[in-house]
């Protein structure tokens, strides 16, 4: 286990020492009927946590807004027969001596009108805009933006309650915490609004009443991302001086640890200053900020999550460089999504150098490292 050591070495973050740097990424599956956890869903995330997964990030569960999702079936984290399911779900993982927390998530705009478990609910959204800049309804007061940012503190407080290890709040990808910091989505002229710290108020204000409501211990990740759903190729922050000034907003709002999405985690973030090789999203958040980070993004695989919607296959990529990069220290955790997905013992079988166990779709991949 030599060349792969790096991974299975503990991590603290905060007062929660995980054993290995192998995150289960967030990934939704809608496999919860009226959004209530189900005992597949326990034993779904059981399996992994008991097969070397080192923290487990939950799918995305929505905040109490209704029109927080488009679909049913996607888990929320606020009413209580909801939150029951989650109660066995954080008993079972903690039962094989895992580590979790949930992913508090709110699709915003994304989500569309007449959808979900509340399809009479407007969507929310920090302007009433689209992606394009389009007006499709009046924009929220700032009463209502404040009820967002209790909506995730109350759901943060029901994770305290659980008995999970963290939480984490999904701010990338173009959802609804994602919106407020896009400048095409968020022309608000109150404090929610302006250039791009500014527009990070939204979040940190999520973060300072999460805080309140978990205490001083429980460490609170953000996931942000420089792409959108809804257009992969544009940036929050152009430069390392402007992608600071951004991060500092969460680092002073209490923050422990950022997750940095990328499509593909091996691409140079800043290619113009560093170079072709030069440090990825999360090396650079880490370096910025002095915070741990999690790098996530196609992790052994060749092509980004998006891809897989739209039919494209995947090859195997050796994991010999996000290997490196993580002994170096250019980042601290290795979110992983697609490879535990499909096999919970991905882990395991990393671990073990267990080739012959691998399915071939990623044993390729290992053949590098053994």
């Amino acid at each position: 286990m030599s060349v792969t050591a790096p991974l299975f070495e503990p991590f603290t973050l905060g007062t929660m020492t995980i054993p290995n740097r192998i995150v289960m990424a967030p990934m939704t599956r809608n496999f919860s009927p009226n959004g209530v956890p189900t005992d597949e869903v326990r034993d779904y995330y059981r399996r992994r946590a008991e097969s070397h997964v080192g923290l487990i990030v939950s799918e995305g569960t929505t905040v109490a807004r209704g029109g927080a999702s488009n679909d049913p079936r996607i888990p929320n984290f606020h009413k209580p027969d909801a939150l029951a399911g989650w109660k066995k779900v954080i008993a079972a993982v903690h039962g094989v001596g895992g580590k979790m927390g949930p992913q508090l998530w709110h699709q915003g705009m994304l989500r569309k009108p007449g959808t979900g478990p509340e399809p009479q609910a407007a969507s929310d959204g920090p302007s009433g805009l689209t992606h394009r800049g389009k007006a499709v309804q009046e924009p929220p007061s700032e009463e209502e933006v404040w009820d967002m940012v209790m909506a995730y503190a109350n759901a943060a407080g029901e994770a305290k309650q659980l008995g999970f290890d963290c939480l984490e709040l999904h701010g990338a990808h173009g959802y609804l915490i994602d919106e407020f910091f896009w400048g095409v989505m968020n022309v608000r002229e109150d404090r929610f609004g302006g250039d791009l710290p500014e527009r990070a108020t939204f979040a940190a204000e999520i973060i300072k009443q999460c805080r309140l409501q978990v205490g001083p211990d429980m460490p609170i990740i953000l996931r942000f991302s420089q792409w959108k759903t809804q257009d992969f190729h544009t940036k929050l922050a152009e430069t390392p001086q402007e992608l600071e000034a951004f991060l500092r907003v969460f680092v002073d709002a209490g923050v422990d640890c950022l997750h940095c999405s990328q499509r593909r985690f091996w691409e140079a973030e800043f290619e113009a200053v560093d170079g072709i090789d030069g440090l990825n999203l999360a090396g650079w958040t880490k370096k910025l900020t002095g915070l741990p980070t999690i790098t996530v993004g196609s992790v052994g695989l060749s092509t980004e999550f998006t891809g897989a919607f739209r039919g494209e296959g995947s090859k195997t990529r050796p994991l010999t460089d996000v290997i490196e990069r993580l002994d170096k220290g250019e980042f601290d955790m290795v979110g992983v999504g697609r490879a535990l997905l499909q096999d919970p013992f991905w882990a395991q079988k990393i671990h073990d150098g267990d080739i012959s166990a691998l399915s071939d779709y990623y044993a390729a991949a290992l053949k590098t490292l053994y």
